[in-house]
């Protein structure tokens, strides 16, 4: 008999909002969003179920949600209040497991399938998990409990806000064949896009395609979708997440005009990052420094190099390259280092490609 395993996807509604409101009963029921200014070029980090309403969402100009909403009420975040009730969060997901794999403050991954609790049900598991957050943090949190992470992760947002999904092994291959494309990790709106011209809507259709031909269309993204459309994701619980990137950037309330511009904000936003590198284990290294720059018109550039340090001459060389690939008014300038853990660093990959990918971490879209 094959043993199936007990995944459970936890995260929380609106979190940063939600805790604004527990702090302000005032504002339940009003719409609200956490975030920049919109006299600071600030965007939205989350809002609440009220402001969505509107079409309000995340990583949208504050000053476009203030436009949806003219009576949008715009908190500025407070990083550590959320921090605090994240520790808190997860010392209730312990009670349950140690196979806790964090996504983000307000999100995570449990591997249940050895609890004990509740002679061992996932769905009892999760219900209390949510039970005592609303209890003791005083938010509520939605679960998806399934055999794997992708599918606990689709099932926790299938009856969001506050309340929890349930896909046992027996329903999976039901449930994954009518479940659209869209859905699955990694299909973008240009993946997408491709997929519907082929006549591929859902994961059904998927599965009528041979590899061959997935791989033809989607190179060696095909196997990965192939295995998905059939329900199969073996990855483990990552218990100890490998941080790739640390960076900082700054919206600036007025477009920075020309190069020289640039240059003068690189000191202070390299202090910003010297700060952020203390709280970094000792355990990385440096492999690259680079600098990202968002123009007036919101294409995106970033340029790196290799490095092992923070050296200003190579992030000043960086921004030079980055700004004249538009040569035209800055909105936003960041810089950042890549790392890696020091026992990897004297890994070489067989191809290149795979040294650059890096997801860059941020609590948030842009600097608020």
């Amino acid at each position: 008999m094959k043993l199936h395993r007990k995944i459970i996807h936890c995260d929380c509604d609106c979190f940063y909002a939600s805790i604004e409101m527990r702090d302000n009963p005032s504002l339940k029921g009003k719409s609200i969003a956490v975030g920049g200014s919109p006299q600071r070029r600030g965007v939205v980090a989350t809002c609440n179920y009220e402001a969505r309403k509107f079409g309000i969402h995340s990583a949208m100009a504050s000053v476009t949600a203030r436009k949806r909403c003219p009576e949008l009420i715009i908190i500025r975040p407070d990083m550590e209040k959320y921090r605090t009730a994240s520790r808190q969060i997860h010392s209730i997901f312990q009670r349950y497991t140690e196979l806790i794999e964090p996504l983000s403050l307000d999100e995570a991954y449990l591997d249940v399938s050895e609890c004990e609790h509740f002679a061992g049900s996932a769905t009892r598991i999760a219900e209390e998990i949510r039970n005592e957050v609303r209890r003791q943090i005083g938010i509520t949190i939605s679960a998806g409990i399934a055999p794997n992470k992708f599918l606990a992760k689709i099932a926790s947002d299938w009856k969001k806000p506050d309340n929890q999904f349930v896909i046992t092994p027996e329903q999976v291959e039901a449930f994954v064949a009518i479940l659209p494309v869209k859905k699955l990790h990694g299909v973008g709106k240009v993946t997408a896009n491709k997929m519907k011209r082929l006549g591929i809507n859902t994961c059904g259709d998927l599965r009528k395609l041979e590899k061959e031909k997935l791989q033809k269309y989607f190179g060696n993204f095909g196997e990965r979708l192939y295995q998905l459309s059939l329900g199969i994701d073996n990855r483990p619980i990552q218990t100890d997440r490998i941080r790739k990137s640390v960076s900082v950037e700054n919206t600036y309330a007025e477009d920075l005009l020309n190069m020289n511009s640039c240059l003068i904000e690189l000191p202070d936003l390299r202090e910003q990052l010297s700060k952020r590198l203390e709280n970094i284990s000792p355990k990385y290294d440096i492999n690259k420094q680079f600098i990202k720059i968002k123009f007036h018109d919101f294409i995106q550039t970033t340029v790196e190099m290799v490095s092992q340090s923070t050296d200003m001459n190579n992030f000043s060389s960086l921004c030079k390259e980055a700004f004249a690939r538009g040569n035209k008014p800055v909105r936003l300038l960041g810089m950042g280092v890549r790392i890696s853990p020091k026992e990897l660093s004297s890994i070489k990959f067989e191809h290149p490609e795979q040294q650059n990918t890096i997801d860059q971490l941020s609590l948030i879209p842009e600097e608020l």
